[in-house]
């Protein structure tokens, strides 16, 4: 039960799931995921961190950027679930649209160009 309400939680957010969303598509920077969002860095890893500690994604550090994804399989059933009903019920919505095209204008953009322009605001 602890996973599931963690899970739950996680996912009572709308920046979180716009998050996931996001991740559905491949791993990213979490500089493109706060370009994405446009909130502030501290705002956007406090959603990441949430959504690590219920399973829901995952990340590593490279140099000194962090990228995130989804958790690979296999996976807990509960998170597997989880996921696929936000894929299944948001995945077309209008809001997952509109962040599908953004997300493919920032992913013109070297993520490190993208990291050093929000470091210098």
């Amino acid at each position: 039960m602890r996973d599931f309400l963690k899970i739950t939680a996680a996912l009572s957010d709308p920046s979180r799931v716009r998050l996931l969303l996001a991740l559905r598509r491949r791993e990213l920077c979490v500089c493109q995921l706060i370009e994405l969002l446009g909130l502030a860095g501290s705002t956007v890893s406090k959603h990441l961190s949430l959504l690590a500690e219920a399973g829901l994604v995952v990340s590593r550090k490279e140099e000194r950027w962090v990228y995130y994804r989804l958790p690979a399989a296999p996976m807990p059933a509960v998170v597997r679930e989880a996921l696929d009903w936000v894929f299944k019920s948001l995945g077309r919505s209008p809001e997952a649209t509109a962040d599908r095209r953004q997300l493919d204008q920032i992913l013109k953009v070297d993520p490190k160009t993208i990291c050093q322009r929000q470091t210098k605001n």
